[in-house]
C-alpha cells in the first residue's frame, strides 16, 4: 500500500480543522476576500468567453469564473459569460468574440490559448475595445488593445515535482497532459525537472491525451482514468495532470489505486468532491483568478491592462496548496525550491 493510507490516517483529525485552508501568504494568490455585498454598479461591462469545459470544470475555466466573480462582487460590474463547444471552429470562437465586442462588453476576455488566432482578428476589429487572453502571448494575439495574461507553469510544476518525489515510495511518478502543446510542455517539463531536483533516478511515465487539433483531452475524465490507470499499473504511485476536466478521471485512478494525485491551477482538493479528495496531496496553483480580476480591476480604475502581464512564483502567481494535511511532510523542500527560484539561484527549464 502507498504512502498515502498511512499519511492519510495520521493527518486524519487535522484534516478536518485545516480542510478549507488555502496556502500561506508565499505559496497561494487568491483575489482579496469578497465584500460581503456588492460595491455600487460600476459602467464597466465586462465579457468573457470560457475555454472547452467552461465554468464548473474545477480546474482552469472555474480560476477565470471566481476572479470573474470578484469583481463582479467589488466592483459591481455587469457581466457576460459564453461557453465554448468541443470541436469548434476558430470561425465560432470569433463570433464569440465579435458578440461580446458588439455588445459593448469592454474588456472582453478570452480564457485559453486556442483564442490567440480569433481574437487577434477581432481586436483589429474594434480597435476601441480592450481584449486580454488568459494563457497566450503569441504573435497572434498580439496587438495595443490586447493584455496577455500568461504565468510560468513550468516554476509551479517543479515545486510541485518535488513534492512528488519525495510523496513516491516507488521511485516512478506519472504525468497526464491533456493536449500535446508547446504550454501543457512547460507543466511536464517543470514537473520532471523538481523531481529530478530530489531523486535523479525517479522514473517519470508521461501521457498526452490527445494531439492538435483535437482539444478533446481536456474534456475527456474516461481517458484521463485510463492513462493514470495504466501509470499505477506500472509502478508509479503519484500522477500529476495538466489535463482540465479529464483529470477528475486521474483523481479516480489514483484512489482505486491508493496511490496519490496532484491537481491543477485549482485547489483540487477543494472542489474534486469528497470521494476523492483524499488522494489529491497538493494542486499546482495557477491564479487565473488573479489576473482576471486584476484585468477587471484596471479597467474599472480607468486604466486598462496591455502587453505581456506576467504571473510567476515571485508574483505569487503560481504556487501549489496546502489544504491537504498529508503534503506537509513535503513542504520544506518545496519552500526551499521556491527561494532558489526565485532568487535566482535555480533556472527552471519551459521547454
Amino acid at each position: 500500500m502507498f504512502k498515502r493510507t498511512s499519511l492519510v490516517s495520521a493527518f486524519l483529525v487535522g484534516a478536518i480543522a485545516l480542510t478549507g485552508c488555502g496556502s500561506d501568504s508565499g505559496t497561494e494568490a487568491t483575489p482579496s476576500e469578497a465584500a460581503s455585498s456588492p460595491a455600487a454598479a460600476s459602467d464597466v461591462k465586462v465579457g468573457l468567453a470560457y475555454d472547452i469545459g467552461g465554468r464548473g470544470d474545477q480546474s482552469f475555466n472555474d480560476a477565470a469564473a471566481k476572479g470573474l466573480d470578484q469583481a463582479k462582487t467589488e466592483f459591481g460590474v455587469e457581466t457576460k459569460e459564453l461557453e465554448a463547444g468541443t470541436g469548434e471552429t476558430d470561425a465560432q470562437k470569433e463570433e464569440r468574440l465579435r458578440l461580446l465586442a458588439e455588445g459593448g462588453y469592454n474588456p472582453v476576455i478570452a480564457v485559453g490559448f486556442a483564442y490567440a488566432g480569433p481574437l487577434g482578428k477581432v481586436a483589429a476589429e474594434f480597435p476601441d475595445t480592450k481584449f486580454a487572453i488568459v494563457d497566450d502571448a503569441s504573435e497572434a494575439s498580439t496587438a495595443p488593445n490586447i493584455a496577455n495574461l500568461v504565468f510560468a507553469e513550468n516554476e509551479g510544476s517543479y515545486l510541485v515535482g518535488v513534492i512528488a518525489a519525495q510523496a513516491s515510495e516507488a521511485g516512478k511518478i506519472g504525468f497526464v497532459g491533456g493536449v500535446n502543446t508547446p504550454l501543457i510542455k512547460k507543466f511536464e517539463v517543470g514537473y520532471e525537472a523538481g523531481a529530478k531536483s530530489i531523486n535523479p533516478d525517479i522514473e517519470i511515465d508521461v501521457k498526452y491525451l490527445t494531439e492538435p487539433p483535437d482539444f478533446s483531452g481536456f474534456t475527456d475524465p474516461a481517458k484521463g482514468k485510463t492513462a493514470a490507470e495504466g501509470m499505477f499499473q506500472g509502478g508509479a504511485d503519484v500522477v500529476y495532470h495538466a489535463a482540465g476536466g479529464s483529470g477528475s478521471g486521474v483523481f479516480q485512478a489514483a484512489k482505486a489505486a491508493e496511490g496519490w494525485a496532484i491537481g491543477v491551477d485549482s485547489d483540487q482538493y477543494l472542489t474534486a468532491g469528497d470521494d476523492v479528495k483524499d488522494v489529491i496531496v497538493t494542486s499546482m496553483l495557477k491564479a487565473v483568478d488573479v489576473a482576471v480580476f486584476k484585468t477587471v480591476e484596471a479597467a474599472v480604475n480607468g486604466s486598462p491592462l496591455t502587453g505581456v502581464q506576467t504571473f510567476d512564483l515571485k508574483s505569487d502567481g503560481v504556487g501549489y496548496s496546502l489544504s491537504n494535511p498529508a503534503v506537509s511532510d513535503f513542504t520544506a523542500k518545496a519552500d526551499e525550491a521556491k527561494a532558489a527560484i526565485i532568487d535566482g539561484s535555480v533556472t527552471v527549464p519551459s521547454s
